[in-house]
């Protein structure tokens, strides 16, 4: 799905009682840049405060000026989407929502928008099942773990839609990485969001909605399945490293997002391994040989 370009810190009602501000931080991870969601009138709350960015956090106070923000609800901690949450709650009072701080398992190189924001804390930690209220508008916490391990969607219950974070996206497969990231974990949670067959809409952080999300969801499933059927089929052909296997499942690909997809393929040869389907003399590593078993 694609999107036309956007107005950066442009309020933009997106559905009855929904609007949106997007932060001007495009890029390979990001799409057209991280979309943070006021939800409801008057006494508001704010999905995904976005990143540490002057611009887009005045966007998002002045877009709220006259009302009283009531919660940050934070779908995970990589930088493009929690950071600003500490500048909007000095400003609001609100408090923040979330699963907890980064992992200490994930992998902070410090060099993109996907690496951790290690100073969020939530005020308030929540679990699967939660429920954060508001005046008009009540969201049930989805615990959503494979892309990062403390990632948390929510299901706003009074219009039958999910703020997916990235665990699905408008535009783009998400990215499991590393040690961190966990394919068994991310297809486990793409199976509880495909069994919640009441749900009408997605508003992803980054992308479109999803307007038949059912759909995409099994279609990403699916997908899944796929790449490693392709795993398979590389290595019938004899041992392989990621980089070979990567460059022919990926061939249609922009070489740049090779990177990033290798650390996909990772997470599966890990999972792969672990169930005794793909073999490796060495530990599962990215530089690792592997073979059918």
């Amino acid at each position: 799905m694609t999107e036309p370009e956007v107005e950066y810190g442009a309020v933009v009602e997106m559905a009855p009682g929904l609007r949106r501000v997007v932060a001007n931080n495009p890029g390979k991870f990001t799409y057209r840049g991280t979309g943070t969601y006021i939800v409801g009138q008057g006494r508001v709350a704010i999905v995904d405060p976005g990143p540490d960015d002057a611009d887009h956090i005045e966007a998002v106070l002045a877009a709220v000026a006259d009302e009283q923000v009531e919660a940050l609800l934070v779908t995970h901690t990589h930088r493009d989407h929690s950071p600003a949450s500490q500048a909007v709650a000095e400003a609001t009072g609100a408090p923040s929502y979330g699963f907890g701080p980064h992992p200490p398992a994930d992998d902070d190189d410090g060099k993109s928008e996907e690496r951790g924001d290690l100073h969020f804390v939530p005020d308030a930690a929540v679990i699967h099942g939660d429920v954060v209220k508001g005046p008009g508008w009540s969201f049930e916490c989805l615990y959503t773990p494979g892309h990062i391990s403390n990632h948390i969607a929510y299901r706003w219950r009074e219009a039958s839609g999910v703020f997916t974070g990235d665990h699905i996206m408008g535009w783009s497969t998400t990215i499991v990485p590393p040690p961190d990231g966990n394919m068994t974990d991310y297809m486990a949670s793409l199976r509880l969001l495909a069994e919640a067959t009441h749900d009408r809409v997605y508003w992803p952080t980054h992308g479109p909605p999803v307007t038949e999300p059912q759909t995409l969801v099994e279609a990403l499933y699916a997908h899944r399945l796929d790449r490693e059927r392709q795993i398979t089929e590389c290595l019938a052909s004899g041992p392989q490293t990621i980089a070979e296997m990567v460059k022919v499942m990926y061939a249609d690909v922009a070489p740049e997002l090779h990177e990033p997809a290798s650390r996909s393929v990772l997470a599966h040869l890990i999972a792969m391994v672990g169930d005794g389907r793909v073999g490796t003399d060495d530990e599962v590593t990215a530089e690792s040989v592997y073979y059918s078993q």
